[in-house]
């Protein structure tokens, strides 16, 4: 049977972001994913993901400047001051929300650019500094799919 995860960052936009976390719950889903929690504190987006009882499927690292453009670091060879300022942004909110896939966007590069290609794929295999959280040690490790996943 498939589980279906919401997305309030693209539904129920009649709500302020927090509040659409009830309206998921509402519409009986129990799975949200989102763009980039970001513009709120950690213990607020957990504090509602709590109450809705809604389990947290994802959200993207730091995109860059999302407003010019960019999506993503993570292929870019001469952003990853960047990459590693975007994943320490996100890890207070996988502490605090649970979720055990973080998005790590690739960002845009030219068809065929094997030096990016080369670049993403170093960032996504690579190990990387682990650090103790709040439910445990969190490492960002190699996945498929090219997501960031907590372990504890």
């Amino acid at each position: 049977m498939p589980r279906f995860a919401a997305n309030p960052t693209m539904m129920f936009t009649e709500w302020s972001f927090l509040d659409r976390f009830a309206a998921a719950a509402d519409a009986g889903l129990t799975a949200v994913e989102f763009l980039f929690p970001y513009d709120h504190a950690p213990d607020e987006v957990a504090e509602r993901l709590h109450r809705n009882r809604l389990t947290p499927a994802l959200f993207n690292l730091p995109p860059g400047d999302w407003a010019a453009g960019e999506r993503g670091l993570a292929a870019l060879a001469r952003r990853k001051a960047e990459l590693d300022a975007a994943m320490q942004c996100a890890l207070p909110y996988v502490a605090a929300s649970g979720v055990s896939r973080v998005h790590l966007m690739a960002g845009l590069a030219p068809a065929g650019d094997a030096a990016a290609m080369a670049t993403y794929r170093g960032r996504c295999g690579a190990p990387r500094r682990c650090r103790q959280g709040a439910r445990g040690r969190w490492c960002w490790t190699r996945s498929t799919s090219a997501t960031c996943r907590a372990t504890s």
